[in-house]
């Protein structure tokens, strides 16, 4: 039997392997997911899983296949009838695929009987969730969701469910920092009992490894940054901070590793401010090589976050937890959650956004002080392991799953006392499986939405 189902947008995706961290951890611990992924992955350029997993995710067809089986569910009379009713009145209201998504969804799972799983677990407040929020309607399954950035920071566009309906109607809203969970208990007070926040998991051993057995001889005065070449990651600004070190006479040599839309700007900028030969744009690297980086060749890892026009930036960078497994101190900027993880003063310095200048004092300061870098690289190690390790990020996602969610009972999972607590939430109108009745001559989608 399944604990529970994920629904993935894409899954697995080399862009967002925090979510293959999470899968593969939680089958560790014993849990059995059912794993949807609504966009196809397999033909990606770049594959840094095994097969074996690709063949555990059910891909679902291509959007004209899915609909034309989905229509033929219908007319057969095996689909949910609440979704034959919500396809037959949908009308030109947007976001239309959503609900074949689900319908496909709840058929499968409906065809595996008692085996089938009775939660449903998305990562983002987007395509996935609301998907999800569908199945609660067509099969009755409870949902959650996790939110991590953009999917909140940004405005939603026009969709249905309604973007405050996912918080509402969810079971459990994991979000991953203190940060944002403080945000969207005040945006949602009527969901601010089931916000609850899990860190995103790290596997820091190989990190740690290759630092205890790095040649640190060409570490001194290396700074490394990673991430895509897009404008919340503030490369411009640590480029400008890095031509304020050229001016001081600062000892340095800058990596940033990444593609992305805005690398012929950042090459230019580099070239306008005679940055050649001390600012690198090395394009992609394997995880390989650039644990080879942090271990053996950086003194400082270094990322200028910022917030985009948009309201998009980033919540919780992987890559400061990459560095800090790597026992190296971070300079980074007060936002979102990246305090959380470059503690000022501690793990490393921190200072506001979109000031280079200060960006590049406080390079200067750890630079110039190797005794300080390696004093905030134990710190940050220290941290890392006590708050980023999967095992311990794993067991808490587990737990409230357990305790809010309808994760399948199982006592080998090692979570009864959270099975216990979510008794007083058995019947809340977040974790009921009575489906709604749907008949088709009174049936009112609108009114059906809002029930």
């Amino acid at each position: 039997m399944f604990h529970l189902a994920y629904v993935f947008e894409r899954f697995p995706s080399f862009t967002q392997t925090f979510c293959v961290r999470e899968v593969l951890q939680l089958e560790r611990m014993g849990v059995r997911p059912l794993i949807f992924s609504i966009r196809d992955t397999r033909n990606e350029e770049i594959r840094h899983f095994p097969q074996e997993l690709f063949d555990r995710v059910h891909f679902l067809p291509p959007r004209d296949e899915l609909v034309e089986r989905v229509r033929q569910w219908k007319d057969a009379h095996l689909l949910p009838r609440a979704a034959a009713l919500v396809l037959r009145h949908w009308g030109e209201r947007p976001d239309k695929m959503r609900v074949y998504e689900a319908a496909y969804i709840a058929k499968v799972i409906s065809d595996l009987g008692a085996a089938g799983p009775v939660h449903a677990h998305s990562h983002f407040a987007g395509v996935g969730a609301r998907t999800c929020w569908w199945l609660r309607r067509f099969a009755g399954l409870s949902f959650s969701f996790t939110a991590h950035a953009n999917d909140i920071f940004c405005k939603p566009g026009e969709q249905l469910p309604e973007f405050r309906q996912l918080f509402e109607d969810a079971a459990l809203i994991v979000t991953v920092s203190d940060y944002t969970a403080a945000q969207l208990r005040g945006r949602f007070p009527a969901a601010a009992a089931r916000v609850r926040r899990v860190y995103n998991g790290l596997d820091l051993e190989p990190l740690i490894a290759a630092r205890a057995g790095a040649d640190r001889s060409r570490a001194a005065g290396g700074i490394l940054s990673v991430g895509r070449l897009i404008e919340k990651k503030g490369f411009d600004d640590l480029i400008t901070a890095c031509a304020a070190l050229r001016d001081k006479g600062i000892a340095y040599h800058c990596r940033i590793v990444g593609e992305g839309p805005l690398e012929a700007a950042l090459r230019s900028q580099i070239a306008g401010l005679g940055l050649h030969g001390r600012v690198t744009l090395t394009g992609p690297l394997g995880m390989e090589q650039i644990v080879r980086l942090l271990a053996e060749e950086t003194q400082v890892f270094a990322l200028a976050c910022m917030t985009e026009q948009d309201g998009g930036r980033d919540n919780l960078p992987t890559v400061l937890m990459e560095a800090m497994a790597a026992s190296l101190p971070c300079v980074s900027t007060r936002l979102a959650g990246v305090p959380e993880m470059v503690i000022d003063g501690r793990t490393g310095l921190v200072c506001d956004e979109r000031r280079p200048a200060d960006f590049a004092a406080l390079l200067e300061r750890l630079l110039s002080d190797p005794a300080l870098c390696e004093q905030m690289g134990a710190a940050g190690l220290a941290h890392a392991q006590a708050h980023f390790a999967r095992e311990t990020t794993g067991r808490q996602l587990v737990e409230k799953l357990a305790e809010f969610g309808g994760l399948r009972f199982d006592a080998a999972l090692g979570v009864t006392g959270s099975y216990v607590r979510r008794l007083p939430h058995l019947f809340s109108r977040q974790l009921r499986h009575r489906l709604p009745k749907a008949h088709g001559k009174s049936f009112d989608l609108d009114e059906f939405m809002r029930g």
